[in-house]
């Protein structure tokens, strides 16, 4: 069976975690599944860029770019922001690691900040319309020009927007107008994000299924990873239609 005819499997953030992630992913192989992964697979626990390793290699998957990943992009670029990536839970054994494979490097820079897939579910790191001051009111395909432009910012230095775009609070979980408008924006009918933790057993609905939080606080050394938050927080598939997950 081809990639896009697969069902979706949806993994948030996964921070480094990578004994987790491999325990999470056992009932979903790989050849059973298309699996995309929302960004944030660095930080916190130890294993990012083997997280990072893991992902790009795993079949029938897609991983995109998060904030997490640009400031280790950064921190790579320029050593003075080292101490800032650091400071949110960077781990300076990963960074040296990435520094001594130009292959993952680059095929880091090259991930989409957004994934809209044939039944026009939005996929994003976070659940915020920032990305839309990466848009031209002319441009014909938002979620193309938004992709292009991040990567000429990571092409040119431009590291410090991409970081305000992506760090902003998740606000599709409260603010139904603006939802609605980048749903309209983006041609989309849902979106699916992860970014800032929920505190629920599965992943969060909003609004009819119209937006899903997959961010369930994954990893053990997330400073707000809870116990009881089992893996289906984080690890789920993506419903077929605008409903709850069951």
């Amino acid at each position: 069976m081809a990639a896009a005819d697969l069902p979706i499997l949806i993994v948030g953030d996964v921070h480094g975690d990578l004994e987790r992630l491999f325990s999470a992913l056992k009932p979903y192989p790989a050849d059973a599944w298309r699996t995309i992964f929302l960004g944030d697979l660095v930080d916190y626990a130890p294993f990012g860029v083997g997280a990072l390793r893991y992902a790009r290699d795993r079949a029938n998957s897609a991983v995109l770019l998060g904030n997490h990943e640009v400031a280790m992009l950064w921190a790579l670029r320029d050593p003075t922001r080292i101490g800032f990536w650091i400071g949110i839970g960077g781990q300076r054994h990963d960074l040296d690691e990435l520094a001594k494979d130009p292959s993952l490097q680059e095929w880091l820079r090259r991930r989409p900040a957004l994934i809209r897939l044939a039944d026009k579910t939005l996929i994003q790191h976070c659940g915020n319309d920032a990305y839309a001051t990466l848009v031209d009111k002319d441009d014909a395909d938002p979620v193309a020009s938004i992709n292009a432009r991040v990567q000429e910012r990571l092409e040119s230095g431009g590291e410090a927007e991409l970081w305000d775009i992506m760090s902003g609070r998740n606000i599709f979980n409260t603010q139904v107008e603006r939802l609605e408008r980048w749903l309209e924006m983006t041609g989309s009918r849902r979106v699916v994000f992860g970014h800032n933790p929920h505190r629920s057993a599965r992943p969060e609905i909003y609004f009819g299924g119209k937006a899903m939080n997959f961010d369930g606080a994954f990893s053990r050394q997330h400073r707000l990873y809870r116990r009881l938050s089992p893996p289906g927080a984080t690890v789920a598939p993506l419903p077929t239609n605008l409903e709850t997950l069951a």
